[in-house]
Parts: structure tokens; sequence; C-alpha cells
């Protein structure tokens, strides 16, 4: 029987057309040598924030292409100019990536707020994962507020938070709001403009399919006026390649944060996800109502008293199927021995099945897991 993945939320498989794409530009590198910066180089830059922009609902000039999430939310972090007091809202539960650079600010005098864990699930420790409440957020946010910091997806439970609800409430109160979409970027409808985001982050090799090393970055105007720069090389000036000219000229759109290189391969790879997949035949909304009935399939067939789903409403579900068991990792080991691929994070079984997941593959995860003993 062949692998049945449903692992998306960790690494996905790259998907074959970046696959091409990128082996194809290793092999002009290594024949060709400068031919890939002269006729590639820009010209993939230029397609990703064209490309983005089209798939987040803003200019090109509000996108960039960084590392990771974690280099995108360190820029903001290290770039604002803090005032001693200043306070940064986020939920105690957050991805490393979306809670260290946050947390670091308490260096710099800023107080950090953590949203208190909630978790209602009958049968479930309390202490695990689950999702942040509104009434604590709108207690927690003062005059002092400068930042809400909040993961789209909360990596562990699979809570999705209600962005436009979110972005409104900022933007009321003159809130800058943060976004880690690493788990909804490539799974969720994301509209940067209509949610009210101030910048938003996540990985391309999740639910993008893309090669790791590669991830967008958006910023509005607004934030980028206050943030400074905080990483800066040659690619930050606008005169570009015309290296001894020092002048300081900084972009002002958001391709100052392309400070230096970036990785051509990668970005053609991420580029061809964006072309041909998500911007191609899958509609986010209709992607999304893809996943949620895979989910359905499965959640109509599990029948094992120690299984129980972290079922949200439609507002805050996700690509993110978290199951609890008392032994996820035993769980996940016996699914890999069946050719299941999931992945066991903080308690739950995650199950993340894809567009090209199927009704027969989600009945027969349910029919291995009704067999469980352990």
């Amino acid at each position: 029987m062949s692998q049945i993945y449903l692992a998306h939320c960790g690494l996905s498989p790259l998907y074959t057309g970046a696959r091409k794409i990128m082996n194809e530009l290793i092999d002009l590198h290594a024949t060709k040598g400068d031919v890939l910066f002269r006729d590639h180089y820009i010209q993939e830059l230029d397609k990703a924030k064209s490309l983005f922009g089209q798939y987040l609902n803003t200019g090109p000039e509000n996108m960039a292409v960084v590392k990771n999430t974690t280099e995108a939310l360190s820029m903001v972090a290290n770039g604002y100019p803090w005032e001693e007091g200043d306070e940064v809202v986020l939920y105690t539960h957050e991805y490393p990536a979306n809670y260290y650079p946050w947390i670091n600010l308490r260096n710099r005098g800023v107080r950090i707020q953590v949203l208190d864990n909630e978790n209602d699930f009958h049968g479930i420790p309390d202490e695990l994962p689950g999702f942040w409440s509104w009434e604590e957020l709108e207690r927690k946010v003062t005059d002092r507020t400068r930042m809400i910091v909040m993961s789209h997806v909360q990596f562990v439970s699979g809570y999705a938070a209600d962005l436009e609800k979110l972005g409104g409430f900022c933007q009321e109160r003159g809130i800058y709001f943060i976004v880690d979409g690493a788990q909804s970027l490539g799974a969720l409808p994301i509209d940067v403009e209509k949610y009210q985001i101030s910048a938003l982050s996540g990985s391309g090799w999740k639910w993008m399919r893309g090669p790791m090393g590669i991830a967008p970055f958006y910023t509005s105007p607004k934030l980028r006026e206050k943030l400074a720069m905080t990483v800066i090389g040659a690619e930050t000036m606008e005169q570009g390649t015309d290296f001894l000219n020092h002048t300081w000229n900084p972009h002002e759109s958001a391709r100052r944060y392309e400070y230096a290189t970036s990785p051509v391969y990668l970005v053609a790879g991420l580029n061809r996800v964006l072309e041909e997949v998500f911007l191609g035949d899958l509609e986010p909304v209709t992607l999304a109502a893809k996943l949620f009935h895979l989910q359905d399939h499965f959640l109509d067939r599990l029948d094992h008293p120690e299984f129980t789903p972290l079922t949200w409403p439609r507002i805050h579900r996700s690509g993110i199927l978290s199951v609890h068991h008392p032994n996820s990792e035993a769980v996940e080991a016996y699914l890999r021995e069946r050719n299941i691929v999931t992945s066991a994070r903080g308690g739950y079984l995650r199950v993340a099945a894809h567009y090209y997941n199927t009704n027969e593959e989600m009945a027969y995860l349910a029919e291995v897991l009704n067999e469980f003993q352990g």
C-alpha cells in the first residue's frame, strides 16, 4: 500500500512542479554560472511579490521574501520604536516563532500580556492546549497595548482565530495586528486588507508545499513607516547592483527586508506552487471546504473510546484536526507502521489532510484507529 500523507501541518511533500523548476535552475547555475542571476534572480523575486500580492489581496510593494516566520516576526519585533511600559498581547501556547521574538522585548522594558489557555473539552486534560478567550483579551488590552500577535491557526490544537474580528478590534484601538500564518497559508483564505493585518508571515513548506527555507512576508505601509531596519545589506538599497554607490537610499517598499542575496531556486519553487496550485484551480474558500469535508468523513467513522477530537465551530476550524489520546506518540508510530503519516504534538495526534487526499484515505485512517490497542 502506498503512503497516506496526513501531516501537512509539518513538512509537506514538495510539489512536483516546484522540484522541476528548482532542478532546472540548479542545472543552469551549474552550466551557465551568472546567467542564473542575470535572467532569473530579480525576475523570480518580482514574480513572488506579484503572486503573493494576488494570493493575500495586497499590492506587490507590500510583499517581501524571507527565510522563515521567525526572521519576519523578529524584524517587526526588533524594528518597532518601543517605549518602556509598552505592551504586547499574545497567547501562552504560541509556536516559538511567534513567541520568543516578543518575549525577548522584556529586555527593552516591554510588558508581555499572556492570554491563558482555555480547554473545555470533556475528557481532555485542562492543561493541554486549546484556545484563548475574547473576554480575557479585552481585559488585558490597555492604552499601552501596541501590538496583538496571534497565530491564525494554533499549531497544536488547530484552533483558528477570527482574523476579521481581531483586525477590526485592533483597528478601532490603534493597535498593530501581527499574524503568524504558518498553519493557514495554503489551507484557509487570508485577506490582509480586509482583515486589517499589519504584518503576516508563514512557512512556504507546510500547507503551501514549497521548498524549505522560504517564506512570504507582508507588511502594511503604515507599519513599515514605524519600523527601523534591523538587518541591512546591498539589496536594502534602491541602487541595487551599483555596489560602490553607498548612498543611503533604502526601498520604500517591503523589498527593504530582502537585505541580501535571496535563494532564487527556492523562490522559483514557491512561485511555481502558487501559479499552478493556489492561484490555479484551488479557490481558497473551496479548498477550506474540501479540508473540512475530509475531516468530517473521518470523524463520522471514528469509533474508539480513547480518541477525543477537538471539534470547533466553523469560524474556528482549520486544516488541523487534533485528536487527543493519552499516548499520541505511540499512536503516531502505530500509524506510520501502516503507511499513514500524521504528526503528534502537545498531547494530540494532528490529522492534516490536504487537497489531494481522498474520502477513502480518511475512511481507512478511521478504520485503522478503531483497531488501535495501546
